[in-house]
């Protein structure tokens, strides 16, 4: 009889589409996530056009994800003891009024940059709480065996997003301007709300509420402290996250800088970048075992892809060498997001989750500035070798600990009943 990990790589890739309640999520999200990335590529297009200044841009990114750095973890506790269901329908709609003010800001013209990195930070507040708890209510929305596939599929969708979004954002930002990108942004978040109302909450599975405590901060870092397999991709994820996934940094001076090309070309190598992170969420979609060195693999890629990149001569280069980035930093994230979910503990996944939030996301205003200030001062090529190196470090850093650690248990294996264990 074939094992699970014979049917790894055989396992239906949408398998978790079957549940009602997902199909609503996946829906709504997509389309969110779609008008996100317009506001995402028009904010940094806008300052840049505003300023001519990659550091600007830097500090765009420090405001927008800022918050999640200072706050993650506290929005890790908050979230394991709220309703995540009716804490999303709330972020939803502040977001909504966040892209409106872009707009509004937009329209007016030339507008002060203080007020674009004011409106850059209530956005930061969101994502610091919207993000843990989008990723701890996947969980709650499939059955045991589908979470991992429910995972890839997830981050599938959020990449699939990021393929439309800069390419609609380029066409909007030639055609009527940026300020029509962040109103549709503010439309399209109808999508999400509608979704999370019809869901049948019957149907959730959630997680033990934890009732609010002192030191439950504390208590998820000594937990994720004594385990290696939650750890050790926690740490690879704050370096990688803080010097190597700074693109929106990068590539916009890449392109406009390095290869002269223009807004339409830096969308167009931002979208080849999306198709690359859709196929990596789809390659982890057909895995029912997990490994904690695909993790360490797919970083592999990651830092070599990052590179070649570097070393690129000129566009027509530059796209599959982003493609293959893309592949393998969606890799990455999924892998190490999916042994997170399946190890940590019901009670404790939002802290966890939280904390891997804010070593992915929240380094990015750590490493927004610095390699921004790398590319100003030594060029765009300069700011991918530091990206590709840190990435390259931390994969050495994951093999080591596998190797020290030779009792670590290094896969889940996903049972036909819903149960894992190492």
């Amino acid at each position: 009889m074939p094992s699970n990990r014979d049917r790894a790589d055989r396992a239906p890739v949408f398998r978790s589409l079957a549940v009602r309640n997902f199909r609503l999520y996946f829906g709504g999200q997509l389309v969110s996530g779609i008008g996100n990335w317009l506001t995402t590529i028009a904010a940094t297009l806008f300052v840049l056009h505003l300023t001519d200044s990659g550091f600007a841009v830097g500090v765009l990114t420090a405001c927008q994800f800022g918050p999640l750095l200072v706050f993650g973890l506290w929005a890790g506790a908050v979230v394991d003891r709220l309703d995540k269901r009716k804490l999303l329908l709330t972020t939803q709609v502040v977001a909504a009024a966040q892209s409106a003010a872009y707009a509004v800001l937009a329209f007016a013209g030339s507008p002060p940059l203080g007020a674009i990195y004011a409106v850059a930070l209530v956005g930061g507040f969101v994502v610091a709480i919207d993000t843990t708890a989008r990723r701890a209510f996947v969980v709650e929305l499939v059955d045991e065996e589908h979470v991992a596939n429910a995972v890839s599929l997830n981050s599938a969708m959020m990449t699939s997003s990021r393929v439309f979004g800069p390419v609609i954002a380029g066409v909007l930002i030639s055609t009527v301007g940026y300020a029509w990108c962040f109103t549709l942004d503010a439309l399209s978040y109808v999508g999400p709300v509608v979704a999370l109302l019809v869901m049948r909450t019957s149907e959730i599975r959630r997680a033990p509420v934890v009732s609010r405590t002192k030191g439950q901060i504390r208590d998820a870092f000594r937990y994720v402290g004594g385990l290696p397999n939650l750890w050790l991709p926690i740490a690879m994820t704050a370096i990688i996250g803080t010097f190597t996934l700074n693109f929106q940094v990068v590539f916009p001076l890449l392109v406009t800088r390095t290869f002269d090309g223009t807004d339409a070309a830096f969308t167009l190598l931002f979208s080849v970048l999306s198709v690359g992170s859709v196929l990596g969420a789809l390659w982890m979609a057909r895995h029912t075992t997990l490994r904690l060195a695909q993790t360490v693999h797919t970083a592999t890629l990651l830092g070599v892809a990052t590179l070649l990149l570097a070393a690129a001569p000129d566009l027509p280069v530059a796209f599959p060498l982003a493609l293959l980035m893309g592949l393998g930093m969606t890799a990455f994230i999924t892998s190490s997001t999916a042994n997170l979910q399946l190890t940590a503990d019901a009670e404790k996944r939002g802290r966890v989750l939280a904390l891997q939030s804010v070593v992915l996301i929240g380094s990015t205003p750590i490493g927004g500035p610095i390699v921004g200030a790398i590319v100003e001062a030594w060029g765009p090529r300069a700011g991918l070798v530091v990206g590709g190196i840190a990435c390259l470090g931390a994969t050495g850093f994951g093999y080591w600990v596998m190797r020290r650690h030779r009792d670590l248990p290094t896969s889940i294996e996903l049972g036909v009943d819903g149960t894992s264990g190492p």
